[in-house]
């Protein structure tokens, strides 16, 4: 899957303007020492995994096709200057999409990652890719090859918003998949129980990683503008929905929500996690620019 069918060329430039800072952000989140990619760089084997659209003939054991007429890839550790794996929510909720947005928070969120994923593999960063909902559903070893990119579009793209999710299982799940300290970006809605989901956070910081918090919301969630008899559905649950009187439940709901995101932004900052907010009206890469520059000042 191309990069092209994710960001735009004009959100692609505006990403390469930040190269140079970005650098510098992404590199003053790692915990441990990396060797430079750039010269003499080593490969050690490590595992196969079956052919994703995208990954290089050259990297198929032909040997194992051989034997088992199925494609797999040989798997390589490399010494990169930094491993980031990005944690992409698919659950139901993300599939959600107001009048004054123009993509649900899952598009959003793909085209987030997909964007991140070009920053730091253009830096020769190695980066990797989860998907999930209640359990793992795709998962890509970080690497810093261009070809790379392509395979996790693909992964990407090629998963729906569908079903209910925990995200603290998921992280508990995903934990044991992790070997080596890097940079950790979870782009979910949040919309979960604050208390599990920063104990699981906390425990990636206990095993050193760096841990990073793109909470992708839809304006509706922010400000509930709704009014009047509505049915409201539940995105991860068939059959379950419940009609309201918005009007008057609006001040209820904004309170909660306002407790949830307070509850959410103080456990990350104890947590020493950066939690950043972007709402499915907001411009993309500009977002993204806003918040490495900010990060670049606080440095």
């Amino acid at each position: 899957m191309p990069i092209n069918e994710l960001i735009t060329g004009a959100q692609r430039d505006r990403i390469q303007g930040l190269e140079l800072l970005a650098r510098q952000v992404v590199e003053g989140f790692c915990s441990g020492q990396h060797r430079s990619p750039h010269k003499g760089y080593s490969v050690e084997f490590k595992e196969h995994r079956p052919y994703v659209r995208g990954d290089e003939i050259r990297s198929i054991d032909w040997k194992v096709f051989g034997k088992t007429d199925r494609i797999y890839i040989r798997e390589f550790e490399e010494e990169t200057n930094l491993k980031a794996t990005l944690i992409v929510d698919s659950s139901g909720s993300m599939g959600y999409s107001g009048k004054r947005s123009e993509v649900t928070k899952h598009l959003y969120a793909i085209q987030l990652a997909a964007a991140l994923a070009y920053l730091m593999i253009g830096q020769q960063d190695g980066v990797g890719v989860a998907t999930f909902d209640n359990e793992i559903r795709d998962f890509l070893p970080p690497r810093s090859r261009n070809s790379h990119l392509r395979a996790i579009c693909t992964v990407l793209q090629s998963r729906a918003a569908a079903g209910e999710t925990e995200i603290s299982q998921v992280l508990g799940a995903l934990a044991k998949k992790l070997h080596r300290r890097g940079l950790l970006i979870l782009i979910s809605d949040c919309l979960a129980d604050v208390p599990k989901l920063i104990r699981a956070l906390t425990h990636f910081r206990h095993a050193k990683h760096e841990v990073l918090v793109f909470q992708v919301l839809d304006p509706d969630e922010v400000d509930f503008p709704f009014t009047g008899r509505i049915r409201f559905r539940n995105l991860e649950v068939a059959d379950d929905h419940a009609e309201v009187d918005a009007g008057g439940l609006a001040a209820a709901y904004r309170a909660a929500f306002q407790e949830h995101q307070a509850a959410l932004r103080d456990g990350c900052g104890r947590c020493r996690i950066d939690h950043v907010v972007m709402t499915t009206d907001m411009p993309l890469a500009e977002g993204l620019a806003n918040y490495l520059a900010t990060r670049r000042r606080m440095a």
